[in-house]
């Protein structure tokens, strides 16, 4: 239950441009915005929010610090 109210409202990483990424995530400029979505385009639709460590430049610090702000659907 607690992911599900975590996920009201949460950035869809599989339907977010850049400027959302952006402006929505903690320690995503525009370089890492752009890549988030390019990689997506490239590859498909992300599976979990775990798949954003895939991206170049993206690590498990800067995940975790946005988390709670992501969801996939």
């Amino acid at each position: 239950m607690a992911a599900s109210a975590a996920a009201q409202g949460a950035l869809n990483i599989n339907s977010a441009d850049a400027a959302a990424f952006q402006g929505q995530m903690v320690g995503i400029g525009e370089a890492k915005a752009r890549a988030i979505v390019q990689h997506r385009d490239e590859h498909g639709p992300f599976s979990s929010v775990d798949d954003l460590l895939e991206v170049k430049g993206i690590g498990a610090k800067t995940l975790e610090q946005n988390r709670d702000r992501l969801s996939v659907e």
